[in-house]
């Protein structure tokens, strides 16, 4: 079976909607909504064999896919909780106190950044920034912003989630 059937009709679908935003001679730079395309439609996460599948469909190498996937935290190479929380430590949230949030959401969810809890709920990951500075502290759930953060905040978030 060559790699490439790994992925379903709708995701070549959402893939050739990326390639079409492109020149075809650049074709590779598609690669970031693809790997978006297959990791929302298989759990979350990338395994080898569907990074494979992306350099197949899109004609790379391997190793140019995986680069990519590897470099950008948005990307899991190991399977994750049911919901994502990413949270920002850069220097606007820092200095808002992403710290205290970031302890607060380690001791609450009881896992450390990269972890996901024992029930498969969540995984808490830190990234660099998110683009949300004027709301700073703020994190990611999913893909919903949440900003201006408090532990009371925070503790109402995940109550949404129970």
């Amino acid at each position: 079976m060559a790699k490439i059937d790994l992925l379903s009709s709708e995701v070549r679908a959402e893939i050739d909607k990326w390639i079409a935003k492109y020149p075809a001679e650049k074709k590779r730079s598609a690669v970031v909504g693809a790997l978006t395309a297959v990791q929302d439609a298989h759990g979350g996460s990338l395994t080898p064999a569907l990074m494979e599948a992306v350099a197949e469909y899109l004609d790379l190498p391997p190793i140019a896919v995986l680069e990519v996937a590897s470099f950008y935290t948005l990307y899991d190479l190991k399977p994750v909780g049911q919901h994502k929380i990413y949270l920002c430590t850069n220097v606007s949230c820092m200095l808002c106190g992403s710290d205290q949030i970031a302890e607060h959401l380690k001791e609450r969810l009881g896992i450390g950044f990269g972890e996901t809890t024992a029930d498969g709920k969540f995984t808490l990951k830190e990234v660099e920034c998110l683009a949300a500075c004027a709301g700073a502290p703020m994190m990611q759930v999913d893909k919903t912003y949440h900003e201006n953060l408090t532990r009371e905040r925070v503790d109402d978030i995940l109550a949404e989630f129970d």
